[in-house]
């Protein structure tokens, strides 16, 4: 795995742009094809098998949880405990979570969480890198079988539930979040669903079932919108009867959870591609990180490291913490500053699908990152 400088495409806006792609230039740069990250058949090979994985093993950890019923530790409203475990018994289906890595190709690629219900860098990992490899690469390869897949997988989802019409959702203020969205009804609809946009906060209870802004019945809804902030919210109570079918389901509350890290440490000690975790601080004598149980773009972390605490303000962690062992990013030379990458592992359904990869001039992976295109020979 190595970074290399790369001539931006002359015309790399409109090609961003032809696949849905305009939040290329958010935070100024978004989308940096000034280089990309090349790796070897083998290592992309390890990154599938790990990505299998860690996906087993997250599903042991749900099965465990829901058999023990630690859903306190995850911070789930008491109401909705038996939600998430009838949801689990029942297997409802998920669409797909991605795994976030820290590897420098070398040794075991170590897991440092998992965006298992509200996954983003959807579009730029799927169609726009491979459209970049198309016209820069020719005659490489690029670990990314995320358009098939996910075409495949809403047929299949389909299938289990006996649907056409399909909601999708996110909140209306979110240019990046509507461009995922919108990504996602298009495989939807080369899959066969009735899909159709439906803004997050336009969806309605008609005092028996949710409904859309025609009054049509929302029968199976995604939507990209976390949900600890859906049981939280003033028709939460609702989710709760069987009105509709939400992907992703409710048993990935506990794998878009923080603690997910404690119970892999505990089910699974010692796995080389896991750190350890502990809801105890005092279980770390030396470094290790401060994650909220419930948080998002890098918000409320903190690094205890030997060469200096580096912390990144938010408003998260009212639930709690957990505290996980450190494996620092890999660190590479950047125009002005180091590049620390962080590898988004996907996995759609059951298989693993692509990599995307985010880099920060800090550690600590924020909202400001850059998504950089790979390829591998």
């Amino acid at each position: 795995m190595r970074r290399e400088s790369s001539k931006p495409r002359a015309n790399w806006r409109s090609r961003c742009e032809e696949a849905g792609f305009n939040y290329h230039s958010m935070g100024g740069t978004y989308w940096d094809e000034s280089a990309c990250y090349a790796f070897s058949a083998g290592q992309v090979d390890q990154l599938e098998e790990v990505t299998a994985e860690l996906h087993r093993l997250c599903l042991g950890a749900a099965e465990h949880v829901v058999s023990e019923r630690r859903f306190a530790a995850f911070a789930i409203p008491q109401p909705f405990h038996e939600l998430v475990a009838q949801s689990w018994r029942s297997r409802e289906p998920s669409l797909f979570g991605r795994f976030d890595l820290s590897w420098d190709g070398k040794g075991e690629p170590k897991l440092l969480e998992y965006n298992a219900d509200t996954p983003t860098a959807l579009l730029e990992a799927s169609v726009v890198q491979w459209h970049w490899l198309e016209d820069t690469h020719k005659g490489h390869d690029q670990f990314n079988s995320l358009h098939e897949k996910l075409i495949e997988r809403w047929k299949l989802v389909k299938q289990e539930m006996n649907g056409s019409l399909l909601h999708l959702s996110c909140v209306k203020e979110s240019d990046e979040d509507l461009g995922n969205v919108e990504y996602l009804r298009d495989c939807a609809l080369q899959a066969g669903w009735d899909a159709k946009h439906l803004f997050i906060e336009d969806l309605g209870w008609d005092g028996s079932r949710f409904v859309d802004l025609d009054q049509a019945r929302v029968q199976a809804l995604f939507k990209l919108y976390p949900w600890e902030w859906l049981v939280r919210e003033e028709f939460g109570a609702h989710l709760r009867e069987p009105a509709a079918r939400l992907i992703e389901p409710a048993w990935k509350m506990l794998l878009s959870n923080k603690a997910l890290l404690v119970v892999l440490w505990e089910l699974n000690y010692g796995h080389p591609n896991l750190l350890p975790a502990y809801f105890d601080e005092k279980r770390f004598a030396g470094e290790y990180a401060k994650k909220p149980l419930l948080a998002r773009e890098g918000s409320n972390v903190t690094l205890r490291r030997r060469r200096g605490t580096l912390e990144q303000p938010g408003d998260y962690g009212q639930e709690g913490f957990v505290y996980q062992g450190l494996a620092p990013l890999p660190e590479f030379e950047g125009p002005q500053s180091p590049r620390y990458p962080v590898i988004g592992s996907w996995i759609v359904g059951e298989e693993p699908a692509g990599v995307g990869i985010r880099e920060d001039d800090s550690p600590i992976t924020k909202n400001s990152s850059r998504f950089v295109p790979h390829y591998f020979a």
